[in-house]
């Protein structure tokens, strides 16, 4: 009978980094970063159906870089987390932080018994009663959290897009200097990108009660153009966003 090879733990938990990192640094990069009227998130995400960025709850956005599958799979089961919490508590009870450590948790579970990794990264944002309220997690594949402030980024060239993202931020942007900011750190100094290849959705502070929608068609082009005597804005119906008029079917 054959023996098994031995592999020291320590070469076996670097392995499994370089393999969740490998797969994260071919995934686009995407900023979550606040604004004076909530919190923004942009991503370079060029599909019109595979969101990256998403509403988990009343004031709570999810974001994924990565694995689009796996991320995918945290999403439905934050939502429904979530959604359990708030039937047997209270809505008040559903928060974001809560809600991080658990994905910390099963990430780091993943991370140290699984053979494979989940090749992502996730930000989960909670919209405050004001600014300082804010609440910006960042859970890295191997179950690492970190609690941003002001910005995060995530994804591939995440160290040098936060460098761009240092020097562009300021306290008290205006939506369309976020947008603009974000647009350019992840671009970089040799490329432009265009609202096709963004994707972009907010938490407003002015909002009603599930203050997440997305931005996209003319108010976008709007925006990042600094075009400030147009920027329609969406309409609500039902309990659930509707999306501001668009010259552009998106999805």
């Amino acid at each position: 009978m054959s023996m098994p090879f031995y592999v020291a733990p320590e070469q076996m938990m670097k392995d499994r980094a370089e393999y969740a990192q490998k797969g994260i640094s071919r995934g686009r990069a995407l900023i979550g970063l606040a604004y004076d009227g909530g919190i923004a998130i942009v991503a370079e995400n060029p599909s019109r159906s595979l969101h990256k960025v998403s509403e988990i709850y009343d004031r709570i956005a999810f974001a994924g870089v990565g694995k689009y599958n796996e991320f995918d799979q945290l999403r439905v089961a934050g939502v429904r987390h979530a959604d359990t919490k708030g039937f047997a508590y209270s809505r008040a009870d559903v928060d974001a932080r809560s809600l991080a450590n658990l994905y910390a948790q099963y990430l780091g579970q993943v991370f140290t018994h699984e053979m494979k990794p989940l090749e992502v990264e996730i930000l989960v944002v909670e919209l405050g009663v004001d600014a300082e309220s804010d609440q910006l997690y960042h859970i890295a594949y191997e179950g690492t959290i970190t609690d941003e402030e002001s910005y995060a980024v995530i994804g591939g060239e995440a160290g040098e897009i936060r460098d761009r993202m240092e020097s562009l931020w300021k306290a008290g942007m205006s939506l369309a200097e976020a947008l603009r900011s974000a647009r350019s750190a992840l671009a970089g100094p040799d490329r432009e990108l265009v609202p096709d290849e963004l994707e972009v959705a907010v938490l407003a502070r002015d909002d009603d009660r599930r203050a997440f929608r997305r931005i996209r068609g003319q108010e976008l082009d709007s925006l990042l153009s600094g075009d400030s005597r147009r920027q329609p804005k969406a309409t609500r119906q039902g309990g659930k966003a509707s999306p501001a008029p668009a010259t552009r079917a998106r999805d």
